[in-house]
């Protein structure tokens, strides 16, 4: 029995678009529009009610001299270490560990490592606010072991208020990056390892000739990921120093709140907003072209 041929709507180069429509109307309605608003009130003073004055590029030329949002990108990076680099590193070991060893319970330490993703930020923000409490976990675990003189109120101290917070970024992401590098790492054929051992090969050199080269994939994906969470965090700063003490904590996304609610300048919020995307967008970027020549 033959077939009868496919319809023209079938054979139209229009029907695969029509497939992704319902997707990008969605898309565009949740996320392009509210970034073109965005841009367009970056042209704007407005206080966010009443009338509006065109400045144009006012308010970009305000925040390059602007040192309280200069802290803010500089604390964002700073906090990149912490929220991709630490946890690629410790993600790294923990998975290079998890796939050579036979221990008993590995899905259960597996599962504890990973719960972080999926607890609330606020939640976590507020049991870490506090551990790091003057009367807190933290230092009375320091006192208990004769170090009394590193105990502080670690949110409350400018050199240490960054750092703390970044801890908690990488206690957050560690667990992400190493199910991603699990996963990489479990499609290794076993021949490959038996081979290396045949040669000599100690776990050191297996690491990096064998396990490293092979979950380059991974690692972008997972510094895609972390890059975006360190550049966009807000509740975790919101809940735990609201940005302080002074600008030791401040960040993009914390500034784009203050600045639209508290200052009432919804036009210097707005570009903020729009040079944190621009930030975001051609950092990831980066990261991915260095991922794709290093395969």
């Amino acid at each position: 029995m033959s077939k009868s041929p496919p319809s023209a709507v079938v054979r139209s180069r229009v029907t695969p678009y029509l497939f992704i429509l319902p997707a990008f109307v969605v898309y565009a309605a949740f996320s392009l529009y509210p970034l073109v608003r965005a841009a367009q009130f970056s042209l704007y003073d407005w206080p966010g009610f009443g009338p509006s004055t065109f400045v144009g590029l006012a308010n970009y030329v305000d925040l390059a001299g602007d040192e309280a949002f200069r802290a803010a990108i500089g604390n964002a990076l700073v906090l990149i270490a912490f929220y991709a680099l630490l946890p690629l590193v410790i993600g790294l070991v923990l998975a290079a560990i998890f796939r050579r060893g036979q221990v008993r319970g590995m899905g259960f330490f597996r599962s504890v490592i990973f719960l972080p993703q999926v607890i609330a930020l606020v939640v976590v923000a507020v049991a870490w606010r506090n551990i790091y409490a003057p009367n807190g976990p933290l230092n009375e675990l320091l006192r208990a072991v004769g170090l009394e003189e590193l105990a502080r109120g670690w949110l409350g101290d400018p050199g240490a208020a960054l750092p703390a917070v970044g801890f908690i970024g990488t206690w957050l992401e560690m667990g992400l990056v190493m199910l991603l590098l699990l996963a990489g790492m479990s499609r290794i054929p076993d021949d490959l390892f038996e081979a290396a051992r045949l040669d000599g090969a100690g776990p050191v050199r297996e690491f990096f000739a064998i396990t490293l080269p092979s979950v380059r994939g991974e690692i972008v994906v997972a510094l895609v990921l972390t890059i975006i969470a360190a550049l966009k965090t807000f509740d975790l700063v919101y809940m735990t120093t609201s940005g302080g003490p002074g600008n030791a904590t401040t960040v993009p996304s914390y500034e784009v709140y203050y600045r639209a609610f508290q200052l009432r300048e919804v036009g210097s919020a707005s570009a903020v907003a729009v040079v944190l995307t621009i930030l975001v967008f051609a950092i990831n970027v980066l990261v991915t072209r260095i991922g794709e020549r290093s395969q």
